[in-house]
């Protein structure tokens, strides 16, 4: 892992890394992972939480435990959830525990992304 450099903007707090980069990575506590890859490569979820070293599986998301319900897009996803694959601009949602929330949408023409 490497140490954040947080530095301060206009747009509130932007955070690159002090000593090496990630393809798969965040910038700001908003949810929104960046794939920034030289490659067209296929990326999951579970490889951004590898990354954070933090697990993900049907009954764990990070350190919540319990029945894990995933959508991508507002419509639930089957499987393990690491497997989902990361696409642009797509909306992915994590619940631990039942009942499980409706899916949130984004919305990106305000993302700026």
């Amino acid at each position: 892992m490497v140490t954040p450099v947080p530095a301060t903007t206009p747009n509130g707090v932007f955070v690159q890394a002090s000593n090496c980069y990630y393809w798969l990575h965040t910038h700001a506590s908003d949810g929104i992972i960046h794939i920034e890859s030289p490659t067209q490569t296929r990326y999951t979820l579970g490889q951004f939480f590898d990354i954070w070293q933090q697990p993900l599986s049907a009954t764990q998301v990070g350190p919540a435990v319990g029945p894990v319900t995933a959508y991508v897009n507002g419509e639930p996803a089957t499987g393990n959830p690491r497997d989902i694959v990361l696409q642009p601009h797509e909306d992915i949602q994590l619940d631990v525990g039942t009942p499980a929330t409706a899916p949130q949408p984004v919305d990106w023409s305000r993302s700026q992304l």
